[in-house]
């Protein structure tokens, strides 16, 4: 009995110093991370619109908007970070807009934890050696209207289309999904007037 005891409280006293490490890990990490990942939103932000030299944060119920500005303070875009569920889970990016939402200027997958060597070639296809960024991409200059599609084993004839990855095609339309309902969203916001054309500030 004593022995059960005495091990019940070396288990008590374990667990209570093993979570308040935790907690402190917690505690100095989080900062840590947050700013990681504001230096990526904003490396991501210029990356799909790389004639942008500035841009103005929006939050809104929906979605993040980033309005991003040339060095003449001119509007020539949005970036958006859009999200939504892939074939394995999560599916994070940022996409870069025209002002007038009509064309996808850049893409970038932030985070996925989609199939090793299938669905990870959303971002990056290392069997591809001239162009192994080929997926993302191919989004740059496709057009919104009357919504992005996906064609399988062939070059889009359309320049509305992309092409799916071979073997990874679930994961090549949950991209294209996330795009077309993150659009959708902006144009509403955009109908509304409820988007930032203000001027920018880096």
């Amino acid at each position: 009995m004593r022995t059960i005891i005495r091990m019940l409280a070396v288990l008590t006293i374990i667990g209570v110093i093993s979570g308040g490490l935790l907690s402190q890990i917690s505690i100095w990490s989080k900062p840590k991370i947050a700013a990681h990942r504001e230096l990526e939103t904003k490396n991501a932000i210029f990356q799909v619109l790389p004639e942008g030299k500035s841009f103005t944060k929006m939050e809104t119920a929906n979605l993040e908007v980033y309005s991003v500005f040339d060095d003449s303070g001119k509007l020539i875009g949005y970036a958006v970070p859009f999200e939504g569920n892939g074939f394995q889970g999560k599916i994070r990016m940022m996409a870069g807009l025209t002002s007038d939402l009509d064309k996808v200027t850049g893409l970038q997958v932030l985070e996925q934890v989609e199939t090793p060597g299938l669905g990870t070639k959303i971002v990056e296809d290392p069997s591809q050696k001239e162009d192994p960024y080929w997926f993302p991409n191919q989004f740059k200059e496709v057009e919104t209207q009357p919504m992005i599609g996906v064609v399988k084993n062939q070059k889009p004839v359309n320049k509305y289309d992309i092409q799916a990855i071979t073997g990874a095609t679930i994961s090549s339309k949950a991209v294209v999904q996330i795009m077309n309902q993150g659009i959708q969203v902006l144009r509403k916001m955009d109908a509304e007037g409820k988007l930032n054309n203000a001027g920018g500030e880096k």
